[in-house]
């Protein structure tokens, strides 16, 4: 087994037992796709007992904030053990949800981001094109990024980095204390608005998920896209 499937499976593995040991319950399957400065791990079948019974009662939010609130405890942790499994320098985590579906996606920003490695795009496919419709939606729901960068992870996942996404009021929330709440609030909208574009069109792929989360201290916003096979 080559070092860079070693690399995945161990992460694999690690993550796993992490959520176990935190919900009580771990995913059924786990992606994970390393290609610095990013990994992303994809997460399926991962619902923990207690959160069915809260979803049955239509309490999706309780669910979510708890998630989020475990999550920016585990960061940490996340970080330490990457670094042991790997080397792998962490120096953000992310995480979003798909409840109805019972999967995730935890996202890993690596703190080296130069040099990054190279991420191929399909010649036929129209970068420029695609980053106009994340602009777009971007303007929709808030405002244009001052930068929007696009990394194609593999040939089922486009990441999207947009830096410079606040407005006033959202940045008067965030030093209110109210990030939560406007997590909460930002990513069915983001998540509608991208739905929308003509992306699927230019990459002639089905969005099959889309996962936000951001960083509301250095005023960044990462989309992850995952896509089907192609029509």
């Amino acid at each position: 087994m080559s070092n860079e499937k070693t690399i995945h499976t161990k992460v694999g593995s690690y993550i796993s037992t992490l959520l176990r040991d935190h919900f009580g319950k771990g995913p059924t399957s786990v992606f994970v796709t390393v290609k610095p400065p990013f990994i992303s791990i994809h997460l399926r079948g991962f619902l923990a007992p207690t959160e069915k019974i809260l979803l049955r009662q239509q309490e999706y939010r309780r669910v979510l904030e708890t998630r989020d609130l475990l999550m920016n405890q585990l960061a940490s942790d996340i970080k330490l053990d990457l670094w042991k499994i790997g080397k792998l320098e962490v120096e953000n985590v992310y995480a979003d949800w798909n409840l109805d579906d019972q999967t995730g996606m935890i996202l890993a920003v690596m703190a080296d981001k130069s040099p990054a490695e190279e991420f191929e795009w399909d010649s036929d496919i129209e970068v420029e094109s695609v980053r106009n419709e994340v602009n777009e939606a971007s303007r929709k729901a808030q405002k244009t990024p001052e930068s929007t960068e696009l990394y194609w992870l593999n040939n089922r996942t486009l990441l999207i980095e947009r830096s410079g996404i606040f407005v006033e009021i959202e940045k008067e929330l965030i030093r209110g204390g109210f990030i939560e709440e406007l997590k909460l609030v930002k990513r069915p909208l983001e998540r509608r608005l991208l739905l929308q574009t003509r992306i699927e069109a230019i990459l002639k792929q089905p969005i099959m998920e889309v996962f936000l989360d951001w960083n509301f201290i250095t005023d960044k916003g990462y989309i992850v896209v995952l896509l089907g096979i192609a029509k």
